[in-house]
């Protein structure tokens, strides 16, 4: 390997579980965990923040057992951290680049047994891309699974300028960055979004024409029907309702339902390096829960309140020592 430096342990601290169950009960802090070892083409990254997704307590039930990793596991997917080692094929990156990325290429396929929830973890090159530097490592974080399945998911139904969208779950962590993304990237038409009463006004703010609240009204009995649903809440048959003639349903939100498009994001860096100008100019925001960031000793705190679903945006866990 190239560019070892000196100082990297040979243990590290991490949140593991070690048998499937609730994430909140089976969690465990481990200060004495073998580091990863390094690939020719992955980085190993000094993590100094991390952000949680619904995919981690899934998987620590069990849900894709029969192609997870081993366990033990140290869960999470987002990273945002400082390249301390690359293997000895990364071009891309040298040692002190400041990087971000989803750590797990396919999240159902054999991800990675030390996530980012722990001091340092490997990725490979191709997951990466350089921090926008705009953007807080807590910022960083908070992006990558959530906006490449915003980003790739728009994609799937080949959404594209002058077309209208609605999005189901507008002020979650995926439902902010389609808005945003249709808004800014794809040049939407015509956006309507759902959230409940407290979360109208964000919905407004991240460009959403018309918020819909979900306590009060129900979205598949407005008049106005939509070039494309985009469903990141799971919400059955009703988005199919909502769509225009020909118009395409797209869910993220397993086990879907037929007429809908069940789609699950591939990491790839490419697509934050494509995103970089749009972030970095400020028209697409990541949005981070107003009680993050949790500190590393309140991961499984800050599980339990993801688990809840009130937050706004993303839950991340800041500092990692």
């Amino acid at each position: 390997m190239a560019n070892t430096a000196s100082n990297i342990p040979s243990h590290i601290k991490a949140w593991v579980y070690s048998q499937y169950g609730d994430i909140e009960e089976n969690l465990k802090f481990d200060t004495n965990v073998p580091i990863p070892q390094l690939k020719d083409d992955q980085v190993l990254i000094k993590v100094v923040a991390a952000a949680l997704n619904p995919v981690d307590y899934k998987r620590a039930l069990g849900n894709f057992k029969n192609t997870d990793s081993p366990l033990p596991t140290a869960p999470g997917y987002d990273v945002a951290g400082v390249v301390v080692k690359v293997g000895s094929r990364v071009q891309k990156f040298k040692v002190g680049d400041e990087v971000y990325g989803d750590i797990n290429e396919n999240p159902l396929d054999h991800p990675k047994t030390i996530g980012s929830l722990a001091e340092y973890t490997a990725a490979e090159e191709k997951l990466l891309a350089h921090k926008p530097s705009n953007l807080s490592f807590v910022e960083a974080a908070s992006l990558p699974l959530a906006v490449i399945t915003a980003y790739q998911g728009l994609e799937r139904v080949e959404f594209s300028a002058g077309k209208s969208i609605l999005v189901l779950g507008g002020a979650g962590g995926v439902g902010s960055l389609v808005i945003q993304l249709a808004k800014h990237v794809f040049g939407a038409s015509k956006i309507a979004a759902t959230a409940s009463t407290a979360k109208l006004e964000l919905l407004r703010e991240l460009g959403a024409d018309f918020p819909i609240d979900y306590t009060k009204e129900n979205f598949e009995e407005l008049p106005e029907k939509f070039d494309v649903v985009y469903d990141a809440v799971g919400q059955g048959d009703r988005p199919l309702k909502a769509v225009k003639e020909g118009g395409k349903v797209v869910t993220i939100v397993e086990p879907g339902t037929p007429g809908a498009i069940l789609f699950l994001l591939t990491s790839d860096g490419a697509v934050l390096e494509k995103l970089q100008p749009y972030l970095e100019s400020g028209k697409v925001k990541p949005i981070i829960d107003s009680k993050s960031p949790f500190p590393f000793s309140q991961t499984v705190e800050a599980y339990s309140y993801l688990k809840i679903h009130r937050a706004i945006g993303k839950v991340v866990i800041h500092p990692i020592p």
